[in-house]
């Protein structure tokens, strides 16, 4: 990532004082399979909680944190994943990014992106009269 990049550009990853926040108080914790790496602060704060973040690898999509690493930047877990491993059940499925705005986004039947047309009205809806 370029000089400019990091000192204007957040949403392309860390900035600078992201950057300059991370090696003052920050602490490695681990990394996901996607490249995201995830910090926690050296010292608690006034109330014993230690701050927690993540740097995204590329573009920050809150939907590329897995449900594991979510858990424990959300305090739900005390322990990272690299500590206390998720289980991951026999259902689960795959991590799929947000696709909002995007080709691959869902668009009902009816949609005008779907097909360009919507469907002939049935003539079932009566409209809501005041009395």
């Amino acid at each position: 990532m370029g000089l400019f990049s990091e000192i204007f550009v957040w949403w392309r990853g860390q900035t600078m004082g992201t950057r300059l926040f991370t090696m003052r108080k920050g602490v490695f914790v681990g990394e996901d399979e996607q490249g995201n790496k995830y910090y926690e602060e050296k010292k608690p704060r006034y109330n014993g909680i230690k701050r927690r973040w993540v740097i995204y690898n590329g573009e920050a999509e809150a939907s590329r944190v897995p449900p594991d690493w979510h858990g424990w930047l959300h305090y739900t877990f005390d322990e990272p994943p690299t500590v206390a491993p998720f289980k991951i059940k026999e259902w689960e499925k795959e991590h799929v990014p947000n696709q909002t705005g995007t080709p691959n986004a869902y668009r009902p039947s009816g949609s005008l992106y779907r097909s360009g047309q919507r469907p002939e009205a049935t003539g079932d809806y009566e409209a809501w009269q005041p009395k």
